[in-house]
Formats: structure tokens, C-alpha cells, sequence
């Protein structure tokens, strides 16, 4: 447990669908939205901030706009001077700027941090975009051969996943096809107004066709713009204004925090003996529980996690403990990641249907797990939900975080 308390105060996450450069705008006008409908959510006056922290991974790739802890001061005025900074772990780096800014806040340095995760990514044809991403891997030394570097390397999981456990290439579209269906409800989804034909979730070559070895379209998570923020305040700052009390707010119970090296097949070697395929992962879910005084699972009402890819999902379902190890595909039939189901997985549609703005989707999550337990999802809502999960990793399982939300 930590030594001091820190809660959600509020939030916001825009809307995932849109194309902010066709709109005329840039990273900075997508920053200040995002600041300044966070602070709105949570009642907080930007003047209240005490710091902020920015999650982005390639800003200077996709925007060539760098130095983005600087950004929050450059459009709101009031945050002139107020300390900032910016992290990147690559799909983890929103999940980092909230851990940096729990730790300003459980130290007692700060009262109140504003964390925001923004990025663009369609500032440029798909195909370049894809590559952009290629830094996260070990450059040189893994992916060599690919054509797009991460459909390149979870196919590589995948094929490993079989290797070990067997794989059913209809479980994975199981699982986009629910992400998708989900994404329906949610009014910020990237995916709500898609449409997809029955064809599109089978191996119909011209309907889901193959993008990298055994991976096809469907298994693979859209390029996104996007932001998402949160306010996250201390004890004392709820202590010195009772008026939160009327307030909807959520507190972090519990994180886990692993990184290991970059090379996959290092990670894979690891592993080799049996059980688990990525440990760290299943150690950083544990040091979330941990934290938070829960036992397993079945503790918790719902995980928001990360589906980059189809079998992202289904490694995690293992790895969180819902099934033996290599037994994913059971909680997959057994309808368990459904709303309603056992441990509704992703209710708000994750990164395949709700879309994957890199440096945003961590905080996008968490976001999603103080709306869950504050009751305020709206059409995704959980019935009842007072505990909620978020794993979100980044590269191939490098840098990976949970929290509990409650």
C-alpha cells in the first residue's frame, strides 16, 4: 500500500476518430484542448496546478515538434512556469507521466498534477506511419526483415504462442470482433461508425487480408490521433476542499511497474522452460494487486488492457490469471470478457476498437477505469463496478504498467 493516498479527480479524451491535421490544427492545439477539458472535468482552475506530466512517444517523427513538456505552458497561459515534462516509453508513456506524477504527489512535492498523453498520427500515409513506430523495437538488431516492424513482431508472438500452447487464429478475431462491437457504445471511439461485414472476423483474404506472416487486418490496432487527461490530486488537496466531496472521483489503489530489454526473442529465451510466456508481465499485475490488498482477479471488475494487436489481448488474459497458462482461448468461449461476463475486458472497445494514440492510451485508460467505478461510462457501463484494472505495455512487452482503480 502507499504512503499516501492519490485520486482521479477528473478527465477527458478526445475524440479518437478524428484527423486533427485535416481539421487545420496541430499538436498544440490538441494539447490545450485536452488541458483545458480535463481541468474543466475535474473542477480544477489550471492556476491550482502544481506540475504536470506529458506522455508522447514520437512527437518529433510524426509532428517533427519535440520538447513537448513545454507544451501545456506554450498554450495556457496560467501554466507558465509551472514545473513539466515529458516521457516516453513508447505505448507506456502515458502510463509513465502517471506514475511520475503519483510519485510528485505521494512525496508531498506537489498537491495537484494535471497528466496528459497526447499524440498524432496521421500526419503522414499509413505505411510511414506504421514504420515511425519501429524505434520502440531494438533498431538493428530485431525486425531487420519487415515490412511493417510491429504486425512484424506480434506475429512473432503469435507464432511462439502456438508453438508453445496451440493457437486458434479465430480466437484473436474473437477478440477484435467483441473490441470492435464494444467500441460501438463508446462515443469517442475511433472505430463506432465503422462497418465490418461477418467476412471481415474469418480468413477471407479480401476482407481481413494478411498483413504480416500469420496476422491479418483485423488483428491489427488503426493509427490514431488523439489526447487524453486526468487530474490527479493528494489527499491533502481533498482534505483542504471539502467540496470534492460532492465530486465523482476515483483513487489509485495500486501499480506495477516492470521493464525488461528490448530484444523479444531475449524475453522469449527467458521463458523457454514452460509456464507463462512473458512473466515480467504477470510479476507486474501482481505488484499491482499487491498494492492495492487484493488477492486475484476475480477481485476486480473489469481490465482495461492493451490490444495493439489481437494477441496482445490474449496473452494478457493469461497473464492476468483468468486462465492457466496457454488456456486464454477458454476465457474467450466462455464469453468471460464480455460486459457482463465474468471480467468484462476492454468494455470501452481498447485500442482496437476505441483506437491507439500512442502516448495517450495509457492515460486513456485509467481515464476509463474512474469512469467505470464512478458510474459515469454512460452506454459501456459495468453494472456495479467498484474495482477496475489497466495494463498497458510498450515495444514487445519492454515496459509494461497496471494500476487499480477504485
Amino acid at each position: 500500500m502507499t504512503s499516501a493516498q492519490v485520486w482521479i479527480a477528473g478527465g477527458y479524451q478526445s475524440d479518437f476518430a478524428r484527423n486533427v491535421t485535416k481539421e487545420g490544427l496541430d499538436i498544440g492545439d490538441l494539447t490545450a484542448e485536452v488541458a483545458t477539458r480535463t481541468l474543466d472535468d475535474a473542477g480544477i482552475a489550471a492556476s491550482e496546478v502544481d506540475v504536470v506530466h506529458v506522455g508522447n512517444a514520437f512527437g518529433q517523427l510524426y509532428t517533427g515538434q519535440g520538447h513537448l513538456g513545454a507544451m501545456p505552458a506554450s498554450m495556457i497561459p496560467e501554466l507558465w512556469d509551472v514545473p513539466a515534462s515529458r516521457h516516453e516509453g513508447a505505448c507506456a508513456s502515458g502510463s509513465l507521466a502517471i506514475l511520475a506524477a503519483m510519485a510528485d504527489l505521494e512525496s508531498g512535492r506537489y498537491d495537484c498534477a494535471l497528466v496528459l498523453g497526447v499524440e498524432l498520427e496521421k500526419t503522414v500515409p499509413g505505411d510511414i506511419g506504421t514504420n515511425y513506430m519501429s524505434p520502440a523495437a531494438w533498431v538493428g538488431r530485431e525486425g531487420q526483415d519487415a515490412k511493417f516492424m510491429w504486425p512484424y513482431m506480434f506475429d512473432r508472438v503469435a507464432g511462439e504462442y502456438a508453438t508453445r500452447y496451440g493457437l486458434d487464429p479465430a480466437h484473436l478475431w474473437a477478440i477484435s470482433e467483441l473490441n470492435i462491437r464494444n467500441a460501438r457504445s463508446n462515443p469517442r471511439a475511433q472505430t463506432r461508425t465503422r462497418s465490418y461485414s461477418p467476412e471481415s472476423f474469418t480468413a477471407d483474404d479480401a476482407a481481413n487480408p494478411l498483413v504480416e506472416g500469420s496476422l491479418r487486418k483485423i488483428d491489427c490496432g488503426p493509427l490514431t490521433d488523439g489526447g487524453a487527461g486526468v487530474v490527479l490530486v493528494s489527499d491533502r488537496y481533498v482534505a483542504r476542499h471539502p467540496e470534492f466531496d460532492a465530486h465523482p472521483r476515483s483513487r489509485i489503489l495500486g501499480w506495477g511497474h516492470r521493464t525488461v530489454g528490448l530484444s523479444l526473442e531475449e524475453k522469449l529465451a527467458r521463458s523457454s522452460d514452460g509456464g507463462l510466456m512473458f512473466p515480467h508481465l504477470a510479476d507486474t499485475v501482481a505488484d499491482a494487486y499487491g498494492r492495492a490488498g487484493i488477492g486475484d482477479v476475480d477481485e476486480l471488475d473489469l481490465i482495461e488492457t492493451h490490444d495493439c494487436f489481437s494477441i496482445s489481448e490474449y496473452v494478457a488474459i493469461d497473464h492476468f490469471g483468468l486462465t492457466p497458462p496457454g488456456e486464454s482461448w477458454r476465457a474467450v468461449e466462455a464469453g468471460d470478457l464480455e460486459i457482463g461476463g465474468r471480467m468484462p475486458m476492454n468494455p470501452s472497445g481498447g485500442l482496437l476498437g476505441g483506437g491507439h494514440p500512442v502516448g495517450a492510451t495509457g492515460v486513456r485508460m485509467a481515464l476509463d477505469c474512474h469512469r467505470q467505478v464512478t458510474g459515469t461510462a454512460g452506454a459501456y457501463q459495468v453494472d456495479g463496478a467498484r474495482r477496475a484494472a489497466t495494463f498497458n505495455f510498450g515495444g514487445s512487452t519492454t515496459t509494461s504498467v497496471s494500476l487499480i482503480i477504485g
